[in-house]
């Protein structure tokens, strides 16, 4: 059995499959469509990107949706955000889950087929960001639930579209559009939906074809300053979110 046929169909969440030139692609999903992301996810994804970045036989990653949005709702299921026992679960995973997509060390191609109104951190993390022209961005759950947007959100747009229209971003819950996104900086290439896949496969091929060491220790050389970034500044973040989880339960219990 190799390595990947251990964790292949380990992931409820995420359909796997690889070319026999090691081109991993990642379809984050819930029963087949559009993912729901929620406590169970969030939990998971930890392992999935631990997995695929353990994994010496992929060249590359690519990460996409289901369904018509790449993540867009959110529920409460399976999260405890207002005791200490449950937000140390989310904390811990929020640190974790970053790291391990960083912990992908060969390239990552982001082909983004819809709407991603939570977690676009995932995105930004990516090498190389495909979009569709019905893909737009946008920080919505946090204000709505009344919690800072502290999972490393507030650091990466900042990073990508620079410290004034990342902070407009996310104070004002801004829909960025394929379109601004890429003239902005945060998205390479906009593509039709129909040749979204096919863009990423086509990319992903071709670097699956030059030497691997070349390319891996390219993406660890590329990334270096995000992950001193997400070191630094998730743990803080996050803990703010802690904070602010626990005044909005306060407020709920009076």
């Amino acid at each position: 059995m190799s390595r990947f046929d251990a964790y292949r169909d380990s992931f409820a969440n995420a359909r796997l499959s690889r070319s026999p030139t090691g081109v991993l692609e990642v379809a984050l999903h819930t029963d087949g469509g559009t993912l729901v992301f929620n406590g169970h996810t969030h939990e998971q994804f930890v392992d999935l990107f631990h997995a695929i970045g353990s994994d010496s036989d992929n060249r590359v990653v690519i990460l996409t949706g289901s369904g018509d949005a790449f993540m867009e709702r959110i529920t409460l299921d399976g999260f405890d955000f207002f005791t200490p026992r449950g937000y140390d679960k989310i904390y811990r995973e929020g640190k974790k889950v970053l790291m391990n997509l960083l912990d992908i060390e060969v390239p990552l191609i982001a082909a983004v087929n819809g709407p991603v109104r939570l977690h676009s951190e995932y995105i930004l993390l990516a090498d190389i960001v495909l979009a569709t022209p019905s893909t737009l961005f946008q920080d919505k759950p946090h204000f709505e639930f009344g919690i800072v947007s502290g999972d490393g959100v507030h650091l990466l747009w900042q990073e990508a579209i620079g410290t004034v229209r990342g902070r407009y971003f996310i104070l004002t819950r801004q829909e960025l559009d394929a379109e601004t996104a890429k003239a902005w900086g945060a998205v390479n290439e906009i593509v039709s939906t129909e040749s979204l896949l096919a863009r990423a496969r086509e990319i992903g091929e071709g670097l699956a074809a030059l030497p691997p060491l070349a390319t891996s220790y390219t993406r660890i050389a590329m990334t270096h300053k995000l992950r001193r970034i997400i070191d630094e500044g998730v743990g803080y973040g996050l803990a703010l979110e802690g904070i602010s989880a626990a005044d909005v339960a306060r407020a709920r219990a009076k």
